[in-house]
This record gives structure tokens, C-alpha cells and sequence, in this order.
């Protein structure tokens, strides 16, 4: 089992940014790749982020490109999401997400552990 605990959500107005910070536990963290999802009201859960394991390559949804970057520090068991320029329409909770999958993609099912979330609230 992966224990996945969020922080770092928060109200911040637009052009701001914020880091999120998801600390695991359990199984050997280096051995997933980590993802960031949100879902913001009335919508789907979306992916936002990924970096696989092993490669540490990353994949970005189109709306966040060039403004949010994950990283991961496996000797902490750590998954961070730097997120700049917030725009409101990034408003919405995120969850951090691990999968035994190199390349696990944006398929929710692919992922079989999940945090409770932390809300980012973005001001306009």
C-alpha cells in the first residue's frame, strides 16, 4: 500500500504562485510514477502532471505547459507541483496520484492510489 498526503493549497490571486508538496509512505516511492490531477466543480478529474519512474520524464496537460513543472525528490518520498502564473480557471482541488506504470498516461483507472486533495483557489 501508498500512503499519499497533499499540502501546499491555498488562495492566491492571479499571476501567483503556489507549491504543492504530496509526501509518501509504504512501498519504495522511487518504484511509481507520480501524477498530478485536479478537478474543479461540475467537472471531470483531469491530469495536470506526470513524471514516470525510472526516466523521470514528465507530461503536462496543454492548459498548464510552460507554467507548472513537477518534480520528484525520491530520497524524500516527494512529489512537488511549482505552479506559476495561476490563472482563476486553475481554481479546483488537486490530488496526487501514484501507479506502479512507467508511462501510466491520463487514465484515472491506471492509478491505483490516491491523497485526499488540497484546494488551490486562484482571485481574479
Amino acid at each position: 500500500q501508498v500512503q499519499l498526503v497533499e499540502s501546499g493549497g491555498g488562495l492566491v490571486q492571479a499571476g501567483g504562485s503556489l507549491t504543492l508538496s504530496c509526501a509518501s509512505s509504504g512501498r519504495a516511492f522511487s518504484g511509481y510514477s507520480m501524477a498530478w490531477f485536479r478537478q474543479a466543480p461540475g467537472k471531470e478529474r483531469e491530469l495536470v502532471a506526470v513524471i514516470s519512474r525510472i526516466t523521470e520524464m514528465t507530461r503536462y496537460a496543454v492548459s498548464v505547459k510552460g507554467r507548472f513543472t513537477i518534480s520528484r525528490d525520491n530520497s524524500r518520498d516527494t512529489v512537488l507541483l511549482q505552479m506559476n502564473s495561476l490563472k482563476p480557471e486553475d481554481t479546483a482541488m488537486y490530488y496526487c496520484a501514484a501507479s506502479s506504470a512507467v508511462a501510466p498516461g491520463a487514465e484515472l483507472r491506471a492509478y491505483p492510489y490516491w491523497g485526499q486533495g488540497t484546494q488551490v483557489t486562484v482571485s481574479s
